[in-house]
């Protein structure tokens, strides 16, 4: 019996979920929701609204979990495990409460759960721990990727050609040379800023799946001023953003 599901709904629009993913939304009774304070709380929306779409077979509730600050003085790897630990703490207390009572809890995770989220991670923490015995079911999504290449209708690799996964803090670390397609997700910016002068194209896309999508792609010599406009009038007029986006390398001629 699963008495946690951990549910991909997509990148946020609520007709992106699977039937597997609908059905798993009406087994739960309480909803587990990460409070990421004012600037997400749109976040939070979105998922209610998600389940005020499909859960209509029985009574449920949300539970909000306070999410500690991540430490901003010690090296980011080191942080982000000191911060997955505290929040595993707080997820643990929740599940034996879940457990006491009978219920089945979910986790919304956007896109898809094993795609740059923390969430499977911190409950292998509380698994580890030990504390509270549980079994969780992890429910695929489609992930912003997916919906950026289908809004561009490109493939997302070049034939016979790998894919590079990465994130705006590495890419704006070092470039990596040689590779072919590269997807960035997680850009405060930087990653962007650091293709300045470089050839390629660009697929870009903001709050893909919701109301509020935007896309861009062109040359990246050309466009890359306009996709860093149109991502600062963004987050301006939002408060948060999230992006991703497919660089491809120079073709041969």
């Amino acid at each position: 019996m699963t008495d946690i599901f951990v549910i991909g709904i997509g990148a946020g629009g609520a007709d992106l979920l699977t039937v597997q993913a609908i059905d798993a939304l009406r087994a739960t009774d309480v909803f587990l929701i990460f409070d990421k304070g004012e600037e997400k709380a749109e976040l939070s929306e979105l998922r209610k609204q998600i389940c005020a779409r499909y859960c209509t077979e029985k009574p449920y509730r949300f539970v909000e979990i306070s999410v500690p600050e991540r430490d901003p003085a010690l090296p980011y790897k080191q942080a982000v495990a000191v911060w997955h630990a505290a929040r595993a703490a707080r997820v643990a207390d929740e599940i034996a409460t879940l457990k006491a009572r009978g219920e089945t809890g979910a986790f919304l995770s956007w896109g898809d759960p094993s795609l740059y989220d923390s969430i499977l991670r911190i409950i292998d923490g509380v698994r580890a721990d030990g504390a509270v015995q549980f079994e969780h079911t992890v429910i695929p999504g489609i992930s912003s990727i997916q919906i950026l290449t289908a809004r561009h209708r490109i493939a997302l690799n070049a034939i016979g050609e790998p894919v590079l996964f990465t994130t705006g803090r590495k890419l704006a670390e070092r470039f990596p040379e040689g590779q072919g397609n590269v997807v960035v997700f997680l850009d405060g910016g930087d990653g962007l800023a650091s293709l300045r002068g470089r050839g390629g194209e660009i697929f870009w896309g903001a709050y893909l799946g919701t109301a509020d999508e935007v896309t861009l792609a062109g040359p990246i010599d050309t466009v890359l001023d306009r996709i860093l406009e149109e991502r600062q009038a963004c987050r301006a007029r939002k408060g948060w953003i999230m992006d991703v986006y497919l660089i491809r390398p120079p073709q041969p001629t």
